[in-house]
């Protein structure tokens, strides 16, 4: 297997975080949820943090013989309970990386850069219906702490 290399993501990315953030809908979302309400929220929120220039909201790229194969973005932020921690905002592989191992590598690269900030716990947020993305979190040592439950009420996605 050719080596991954994961390094920071740089504005010459921007192209490829695109692409890979178009990955983050492909399951069935809840009804009022739009895939490209996903993609878009989760795509700006890359490159806000590729631009921000902040060390605690940050993107890498994952990378086989110079080709993206995978992007994660970890923030630093504190929970309801006043607890600093890593977040994963997003992490995604590209569909010829599925399996590969790339994610694994990220999420591992995720638990590196929470440890060496001395942040004690990493989050993330996946949709209940994207079971294969909870599958993979559970087989790699995550566990549900929160269920959030929602309702629609008058628009018309409802």
């Amino acid at each position: 297997m050719v080596e991954l290399v994961i390094r920071p993501a740089t504005g010459r990315d921007e192209a490829a975080l695109l692409l890979l953030a178009a990955r983050l809908a492909n399951f069935e979302l809840p009804r009022w949820r739009t895939p490209s309400d996903v993609v878009g929220a989760d795509a700006q929120a890359m490159l806000r943090a590729l631009r921000g220039n902040n060390p605690e909201d940050v993107v890498f790229m994952a990378e086989r013989e110079g080709k993206p194969v995978g992007c994660l973005h970890l923030m630093a932020t504190t929970d309801f309970f006043g607890l600093r921690h890593a977040h994963v905002s997003v992490i995604a592989t590209s569909a010829r990386a599925e399996g590969s191992g790339v994610g694994t590598a990220l999420l591992e690269h995720a638990e590196t850069w929470a440890r060496t900030r001395e942040l004690p716990l990493l989050t993330l947020n996946v949709f209940a219906a994207n079971t294969r993305a909870r599958q993979f979190y559970e087989r790699a040592g995550m566990n549900i702490e929160f269920v959030k439950y929602a309702k629609p009420v008058g628009t018309d996605r409802s």
